[in-house]
């Protein structure tokens, strides 16, 4: 760290909101006090004590008699002064540095980032699959209220085999939101995300979802399984099922597979991508699945709401169709983002732009839900040779805000930055807020 950095560094125990300058004071005013009770000792000893004239002289270079009084002042408080930082410094430095895994940070920037993660905004987001886990990676870097809804209704896979077999809720999406939002060495992480290549009956599992599934037969309960997980991980923030029933995902297709015209139903999320047809609307099974409390709580207290990214049909809506979740959400205060996908999806999202993402979730939802639509605008990347997908173009039809930005992750285009996606929405945040606070007008009395 260069002496520059580490300047502008040390400025940072000043900043508002760490709870360090009141004991600061409280140091500097013990010490002043301190300082104060010796020098009177001192000045006693000084005036009134005779040095045998042997040591006269060391006495009297040890005492400063050489310099004027304002001098011997200064020169004694300055020595004092830079000892009390260094030890301070030295001391905090080896106390701290024993609960921060990273070399590369500073006590203080550790220390200041936490604290205003800890007074963020209360954020709440929807959604599942890898698109979700993407933004809680970045979101977490800005507060450490995040609470993630996820569904409930996956059935392929490892998380589809725990369900029929264990009778749980699938704990896949679950997992990638415990790891995205961990603050555990990443040893532990990459444990979790394990999947086990062979083995009878464990090709396939992830480690993660089999602990889930046994911490779900220790607690006896999914949402206590899932509360306990998080703790061996050090998760910043909830994660939450939009609801606690068993519920299948079900589409309602344009066309058979055969080309004959006639609407037809397919069930199971991961059929429904493979049956190659347009998909009219989704719908679950049972209809009448009860919201989870803790996320309808949730989403009424919220200061932010995001929903997305994420599979259009299979990962987002599956929650909002749960009609106390999309009751809760459209009763909510929060400004509500709605968080586009970058590319389409085959079997879901052929041809869809931005504005035939936010016409799908209005159609089972309800018209006019969303405050901002944020949507990428970098449309020119690297494409690889078989990727049977389009980019979507940042569309609109006139009932949102719409908010294009650069949400490109170089290396995987058809996925978001999780750094430039938290970005983008912290500045939706932070607009809005300015925006809401220039429409409060005083009473005409007080102006």
């Amino acid at each position: 760290m260069h002496l520059r950095e580490k300047i502008g560094s040390a400025w940072k125990w000043l900043y508002p909101g760490l709870g360090v300058k009141r004991w600061l004071v409280l140091l500097v005013l013990g010490l002043f006090l301190l300082s104060l009770g010796v020098s009177f000792f001192y000045v006693q000893i000084y005036r009134t004590v005779e040095l045998p004239g042997a040591v006269s002289p060391i006495a009297y270079a040890l005492t400063l008699q050489f310099l004027p009084h304002w001098l011997r002042g200064l020169l004694l408080g300055t020595a004092g002064i830079a000892c009390v930082a260094m030890a301070v410094f030295r001391l905090s430095k080896s106390l701290v540095s024993a609960f921060f895994q990273s070399d590369r940070e500073s006590i203080v920037d550790v220390i200041y980032r936490r604290r205003v993660r800890r007074r963020g905004p209360n954020i709440v987001v929807i959604g599942g699959g890898t698109g979700l886990s993407t933004l809680l990676r970045g979101l977490k870097e800005w507060t450490d209220n995040l609470t993630a809804i996820v569904t409930g209704a996956d059935d392929g896979g490892s998380s589809g085999r725990l369900r029929r077999e264990l009778g749980l809720l699938p704990p896949g999406d679950f997992r990638n939101c415990i790891t995205a939002l961990a603050e555990a060495e990443p040893l532990m992480t990459l444990l979790f995300q394990y999947r086990f290549g062979e083995g009878l009956g464990l090709n396939g599992h992830s480690f993660g979802n089999l602990f889930i599934a046994a911490m779900a037969g220790v607690t006896g309960d999914f949402g206590q399984a899932i509360r306990q997980s998080s703790k061996v991980l050090a998760v910043r923030g909830r994660i939450l099922p939009s609801t606690m029933q068993s519920v299948i995902l079900c589409a309602e297709l344009a066309e058979d597979t055969d080309g004959n015209n006639g609407q037809y139903q397919v069930q199971g999320e991961s059929s429904i991508p493979k049956a190659g047809a347009p998909i009219e609307r989704v719908f679950l099974q049972p209809g009448d699945a009860r919201g989870y409390g803790e996320s309808v709580q949730a989403l009424l207290d919220a200061d932010l709401i995001v929903v997305g990214p994420g599979s259009l049909y299979t990962s987002i809506l599956p929650n909002l169709l749960v009609k106390d979740i999309a009751a809760a959400l459209c009763a909510s205060e929060a400004p509500k983002i709605y968080a586009c996908n970058l590319a389409t999806q085959a079997g879901e999202t052929d041809h869809y732009d931005a504005a035939d993402h936010v016409r799908a979730l209005y159609s089972h939802v309800g018209e006019s839900l969303f405050d901002y639509v944020l949507v990428n605008d970098n449309l020119e990347v690297q494409k690889p040779a078989s990727w049977n997908a389009e980019m979507v173009k940042p569309t609109a039809d006139g009932t949102y805000r719409l908010w294009p930005a650069d949400l490109v992750d170089e290396e995987t285009p058809w996925r978001h930055d999780p750094t430039k996606l938290a970005q983008s929405i912290m500045s939706i945040y932070a607009s809005h807020r300015r925006q809401s606070r220039s429409r409060i007008k005083l009473p005409v009395g007080l102006m």
